[in-house]
């Protein structure tokens, strides 16, 4: 019964999650291991509880961070009762944890601009919050696009999102050119669709990865004074525009790669005016 935490992990890679998911995952596990007092194998509901209680005092997180604990563990004892580690996973009598449910906002049109007009000093920049923009993109899927991604007469990119699961996504014209003008400026021959300014130790550019791109993306915040900006806010944008000018909840489901619609209808956030005029 060694390494369970490990032998979990790997099970989980092998659905298909990400490296980024795979080590929440094992963090989340690993602190609940060291902290639970007792082995894995033989904790007791009231335990994990006790446990879930004390985390959110000390913490001091939300419902929302709990609950996401609360889904890790019990994926976790659900695969321990699967492979007959347990004979019952004591999860299953500690339910989903309610929380508010609180509107995240999109960029306004304003915020958009504002945004773009300071990205716009750089073009890899520009590019990036453009595509974010008019694609609805993961992070994670953005750093993983090559230049044979793109199909630049279409208008598209062939994507793996979550799950390793392939879709094709669009974008539009400003992106095209931006896209065009951006790989004509590059002297390399990395594959890699977005790079890094300058060259690493053996002489060549290194893929962007998701920190950097969160970074480019936060600083642009700070210097633009707009609170919140971050990469998944340009995949809520997209959606709350889409949904707001007509299209069926079912195709930006589609649109942004989700196996579920609730997922979409969380991220979607319609204006009141609509629902009023709708109505």
């Amino acid at each position: 019964k060694k390494n369970l935490i490990k032998k979990f992990i790997l099970a989980k890679k092998i659905e298909g999650c990400s490296k980024r998911t795979e080590e929440y995952y094992e963090a989340t596990l690993l602190f609940f291991e060291k902290h639970i007092g007792c082995s894995i194998c033989t904790v007791k509901t009231e335990q994990i509880r006790d446990y879930l209680i004390k985390y959110q005092k000390i913490n001091n997180c939300s419902n929302v961070t709990l609950d996401t604990i609360r889904r890790i563990l019990s994926s976790f004892y659900k695969w321990l009762e699967e492979e007959n580690y347990v004979l019952k996973s004591p999860m299953k009598r500690i339910h989903r944890i309610k929380s508010p449910v609180v509107i995240k906002p999109a960029f306004t049109e304003e915020q958009t601009e504002v945004i773009r007009k300071t990205a716009s000093q750089n073009l890899r920049n520009l590019t990036i919050i453009d595509l974010l923009l008019s694609s609805g993109l993961r992070v994670s899927e953005l750093v993983n696009l090559n230049r044979s991604s793109v199909n630049l007469s279409t208008r598209t990119c062939v994507v793996f999102g979550k799950g390793a699961k392939q879709r094709e996504i669009y974008f539009d014209v400003r992106t095209k050119i931006e896209l065009e003008n951006y790989l004509k400026s590059r002297k390399d021959k990395c594959r890699a669709l977005f790079v890094s300014s300058r060259k690493n130790k053996n002489g060549t550019y290194n893929r962007l990865c998701i920190n950097t791109i969160e970074k480019i993306i936060r600083d642009l915040g700070e210097k633009t004074d707009i609170l919140n900006v971050h990469p998944h806010r340009f995949r809520r944008t997209l959606a709350t525009k889409a949904i707001d000018k007509g299209m069926p909840i079912e195709q930006v489901q589609v649109l942004l790669g989700h196996s579920k619609i609730d997922t979409t209808l969380r991220y979607a956030n319609v204006q009141q005016s609509n629902v009023r005029h709708s109505h």
